[in-house]
């Protein structure tokens, strides 16, 4: 069986009908998962490539958590600032990565210039930084980590405090780790597993087990620098003690 089937769409900019591939249920489970949510998958096909639909007419992209109609207004600020520079390109068919990142990128831009949803900007961002990840360009995905980052935090202090949402909580917490800041990451992991109103095992159980990582890690680095130290001051000890 063939993984990707075709689904007719229709442009909420230019109206246009347009067809995509969307990948079959049966080939959407990952064989392993980063802590992020990043998905690898066998048989070549990765969902994730195909999240993002594109408009071969007018270049307008989303996803099906986007804005789902624009008003004559958002169209303009679109082809004022996008489709101005679109030139008639084909995504419906099987992508690869470079082709994947190209329509997260013209989803970001799309969005960026309607003003979609900051939930819906910050996971395109995210998966931006997932493609990188794949390609091993860790300096690119550093970037949009930190970027998806800024964004979700957006996100939570516009809806997070109402909703109490746990998976976003835990994102922001995990990205924290990725790009370095540890005081931040336990910060967001200690709140998920302190807070008795947060009833989402899965996200407290992945939270105290991120916050005990770090620990170990920082506890490992202490020890790693007391111990370099302790060399260092015994070699010291011996230059002056014997001559060389």
């Amino acid at each position: 069986m063939d993984p990707l089937y075709q689904t007719n769409m229709q442009c909420i900019c230019c109206e246009s009908s347009y067809m995509t591939s969307r990948v079959r249920p049966s080939f959407k489970k990952a064989t392993t998962t980063d802590s992020d949510f990043c998905g690898y998958y066998k048989n070549g096909i990765n969902p994730d490539f195909y999240v993002v639909r594109v408009c071969p007419s007018c270049g307008f992209a989303s996803t099906e958590n986007g804005l789902s109609q624009l008003s004559d207004r958002q169209k303009k600020q679109y082809y004022e600032q996008v489709g101005v520079r679109w030139s008639v390109r084909d995504f419906g068919g099987e992508r690869d990565l470079e082709q994947a990142l190209s329509c997260y990128k013209l989803a970001l831009l799309s969005g960026q210039s309607v003003g979609e949803k900051e939930r819906v900007l910050a996971g395109i961002l995210h998966h931006i930084a997932w493609l990188y990840r794949y390609q091993g360009k860790a300096q690119d995905e550093q970037r949009f980590l930190r970027f998806a980052l800024q964004s979700y935090i957006k996100v939570y202090e516009e809806e997070g405090e109402q909703l109490n949402n746990a998976r976003l909580m835990y994102i922001i917490g995990e990205l924290n780790k990725r790009i370095g800041d540890a005081s931040e990451a336990v910060r967001w992991f200690s709140r998920i597993v302190n807070d008795k109103r947060i009833m989402d095992a899965a996200m407290i159980r992945a939270s105290r087990e991120q916050w005990q990582q770090i620990r170990e890690e920082m506890a490992a680095a202490e020890q790693g620098g007391l111990s370099a130290g302790g060399l260092a001051d015994n070699k010291e000890h011996r230059s002056k003690s014997q001559p060389v």
